[in-house]
């Protein structure tokens, strides 16, 4: 089936769609890196008949799939909500009591508190106390292996270790209510050689063989490409100073293309740079999807004139790009129609592109290129991040490591390893 937006899913895909349809089960959508759960996302944000509302921990990742940020929907405080009394509108009571759906994007940065809030806020919108989440279908996606929630500060932080089994989502309290279905999509659409697949998932669970190790570091130790590789690093330093440094080698004079903004966007949560620095050579990554297809998100190309518009070669052809434009959405309840409305209240216009010199691992998040230099400085420092590197390229042999790997880059959270292998001890429907 093709949505809306010109995607076509597969079985598995097809399959975990209707399920989320015609059942009212709290699902969790899951699945290693390239299985295409944004695919899915976007299919049930076009295509569902249910009173659906996206919501997204950050700012940025509310934008990319048209949605708005759990804080902002619920009205939450930011900080930990624990017992405190959640205030509510008549506005906000009557939206919370419009949705059927709930759909939770990245839900693996979203900590236990924080779905306990939103279970709280919907019993009490709904006036249902004794019912989770108010009765509402919870849905999420995600994938815990790559993102984890941001702890707070020592507080914050002491404060889950005594409420709390771990921070993560999947130990919030509300599921000693609800039962919660999980639906890991399997068949990957990034990569094709079964080789570089099994690596990857070695990665993905840190069971790593020294036979994986060697077959990864003596491909990543050739020399690195002079065009076309972007740097995958952990540190916005080091990604800034790469795209400084080597827009400052280009000949010409450096341009400036400035967003417009209207509307409330809420801080400095821009999808693109409000303040975009370019010059004929630029090395630069789009930032969406074209309607026409001409490139996708993650595509990486060179910049060979600029004029009111700019154009950029991608491999050997010329494409004008024009400024796109990310909306802000917010829900509202219609007394009129008696559904929920999703209105535009802020928009943010530029070209989709981004200097691509270099990118920082956490912004290659669902990126994909055909080939990338991964620069883990002195350490990965974070559960997950080595695979989200390693798994935004599409084939083995365009792999290529500023250093060795060693085993401490292989991190992967004890508790996220218990959830889920939990998880797979389930019978759960399989998509």
């Amino acid at each position: 089936m093709i949505d809306s937006a010109g995607f076509s899913l597969s079985d598995e895909q097809q399959a975990l769609y209707d399920a989320i349809e015609t059942t009212r089960e709290h699902i969790f959508v899951t699945g290693r890196a390239g299985t295409g759960k944004s695919t899915l996302l976007n299919h049930l944000s076009w295509n569902t008949s249910k009173q659906l509302v996206i919501c997204a921990p950050t700012g940025v990742a509310a934008l990319n799939v048209g949605g708005q940020t759990i804080h902002s929907l619920f009205r939450l405080p930011i900080g930990v909500i624990a017992d405190h009394e959640i205030e509510q509108t008549a506005d906000v009571r009557k939206l919370l009591n419009t949705i059927e759906t709930l759909v939770i994007d990245e839900v693996s940065m979203v900590n236990a508190d924080l779905l306990d809030a939103i279970d709280r806020a919907l019993r009490q919108a709904r006036q249902r106390p004794f019912e989770a989440f108010g009765g509402v279908q919870v849905v999420l996606f995600g994938d815990p292996y790559q993102l984890a929630p941001v702890p707070g500060d020592a507080d914050e932080r002491a404060y889950f270790t005594d409420q709390y089994r771990s921070m993560w989502f999947f130990d919030a309290k509300v599921w000693n209510d609800a039962d919660l279905r999980i639906y890991e999509l399997s068949v990957i659409h990034r990569q094709h050689e079964e080789e570089f697949k099994d690596m990857l998932n070695a990665v993905r669970h840190g069971v790593v063989t020294a036979e994986i190790a060697q077959r990864l570091n003596e491909t990543g130790a050739r020399p690195a490409p002079t065009d076309g590789a972007i740097t995958l690093a952990t540190r916005n330093d080091t990604v800034n100073s790469i795209n400084a440094r080597s827009l400052a080698a280009l000949p010409g004079r450096t341009l400036t293309a400035r967003a417009s903004i209207t509307g409330d966007f809420g801080g400095r949560a821009f999808p693109a740079d409000d303040a975009l620095e370019l010059k004929v050579g630029a090395r630069v990554m789009f930032l969406r999807n074209d309607a026409d297809q001409r490139w996708v998100n993650g595509s990486v190309g060179t910049v060979t004139r600029i004029t009111s518009t700019v154009f950029v070669e991608i491999d050997g052809t010329e494409h004008e790009v024009q400024p796109a434009v990310w909306e802000k959405f917010k829900y509202s309840y219609s007394p009129v129609t008696k559904e929920l409305k999703r209105d535009i209240v802020a928009e943010f216009q530029q070209f989709p592109l981004r200097l691509a010199w270099a990118v920082t691992i956490h912004k290659s998040q669902g990126k994909t290129y055909d080939r990338a230099i991964v620069d883990l400085g002195q350490r990965s420092f974070a559960p997950g991040q080595t695979y989200v590197a390693l798994s935004r390229i599409t084939e083995l042999d365009g792999l290529y490591l500023s250093r060795d790997l060693r085993p401490s880059d292989i991190i992967v959270d004890d508790d996220v390893r218990r959830f889920m292998e939990k998880a797979q001890a389930i019978p759960a429907i399989r998509a």
